[in-house]
């Protein structure tokens, strides 16, 4: 059966299929370590391994570059009964995983391909019951061949795709997303966005409300019910207009500034005119001096430029309202650690406004001031 011209053709579709989602999912993930380090910290909160989470971000770049890795060689068709086993695993463990997150434990997206592509987890588990015997037939078609037989070739290309796929997550960890998929991208105007967008209203309905004359009992009519008609029997009492609005969430909906005495200020840092450093530190006393050093610098040409200049951490401020960098106090403002860190993938770096518009954002290793 596996050497019919037929069940071959179905194999390589099968294959290719594969390949494309490993890729797919691979890619978006390994680009953001920082996220898919999230959602493994999350996984792992939920299974009660909280001891393993020091490792997320490790874990996250190694089983997304394997991932990648293996989406690679099974479209080259590199050692592909070796590749075709460990996709049986991966999928088996996978569907398990996604079948207890649709149905015992509380999970909103599974993270499959990162924040590219939001899935529930039943339409995951749907996702994966499909892939899964695709994953069956490439294991079966290619099952006579030799596991360990790698020849030069293919040597070369297993130990390309190994470095490219753990290079590529690594150099997103040190600077940013190659690609943003976030809501704080940039050219988004976060003002603008923490606004709930207008909508045009659904379908509109006229009721006419109108009492009987002999009973009094009140009943509703449509425009097109020629029964209120009937003056003689009907009495008008009122008419409504009803209107189906989808509710729609704001792009930004959790963006929030408090200052050291836990006022809301928002709205003015948000609106400010002209352009505004946001130096984002998750916590000043892990704050390497080069990173100190790089946005004094920062801090220093914004002033001879006229720009303005705050600090954003989740860090208590503790009645602190400032912080010196080494050129001068900057005015220090709490937000959220979530939030902060879907609106720069990094530990510490700035994000940059002009008019309230996201116009860059850089890693702290990257400030070149």
């Amino acid at each position: 059966m596996r050497n019919t011209r037929t069940f071959k053709i179905i194999a390589n579709i099968c294959r290719l299929v594969l390949a494309c989602t490993f890729i797919l999912s691979g890619f978006t993930k390994v680009i953001d370590p920082w996220g898919t380090a999230l959602k493994v910290s999350e996984y792992l909160s939920i299974y009660g391994m909280e001891w393993m989470q020091p490792a997320a971000m490790t874990f996250s770049i190694w089983l997304c570059g394997a991932e990648l890795m293996m989406g690679c060689m099974l479209l080259f068709k590199v050692r592909i009964r070796l590749i075709s086993i460990f996709a049986v695993l991966s999928m088996t463990f996978f569907t398990v995983l996604t079948l207890l997150s649709a149905t015992l434990i509380p999970v909103e997206d599974c993270g499959c391909f990162g924040d590219a592509l939001k899935l529930t987890p039943w339409e995951t588990f749907a996702k994966n019951v499909i892939l899964l015997p695709m994953a069956l037939v490439v294991w079966w078609r290619y099952r006579p061949d030799r596991i360990f037989a790698f020849k030069p070739v293919e040597i070369a290309l297993t130990c390309t795709f190994f470095f490219l796929s753990m290079y590529l997550g690594y150099y997103c960890y040190i600077h940013l997303p190659l690609i943003d998929f976030l809501p704080y991208k940039v050219g988004v105007n976060i003002h603008e966005a923490m606004q709930a967008p207008a909508v045009a209203p659904g379908e509109s309905e006229t009721v006419l409300v109108y009492r009987n004359r002999a009973t009094g009992e009140e009943r509703e009519f449509s425009l097109e019910d020629p029964e209120w008609q009937d003056d003689t029997k009907w009495e008008w009492v009122d008419t409504r207009t009803t209107s189906e609005v989808p509710a729609i969430r704001p792009l930004v909906s959790e963006f929030a500034l408090r200052d050291a005495a836990g006022e809301d200020v928002t709205e003015a840092v948000v609106t400010r005119p002209g352009r505004l450093y946001m130096l984002c530190v998750t916590n000043f006393d892990r704050l390497s001096k080069r990173c100190a050093r790089r946005m004094a610098a920062l801090v220093e040409r914004a002033r001879q430029e006229g720009a303005g200049v705050v600090c954003l951490t989740p860090d208590p401020l503790e009645g602190v309202a400032t912080h010196d960098f080494g050129s001068g106090e900057v005015t220090c403002y709490n937000i959220d650690a979530s939030t902060m860190k879907t609106m720069l993938r990094a530990e510490n770096g700035v994000v940059t406004l002009d008019d309230g518009t996201i116009v860059d954002k850089r890693n702290c290793r990257d400030i070149r001031p």
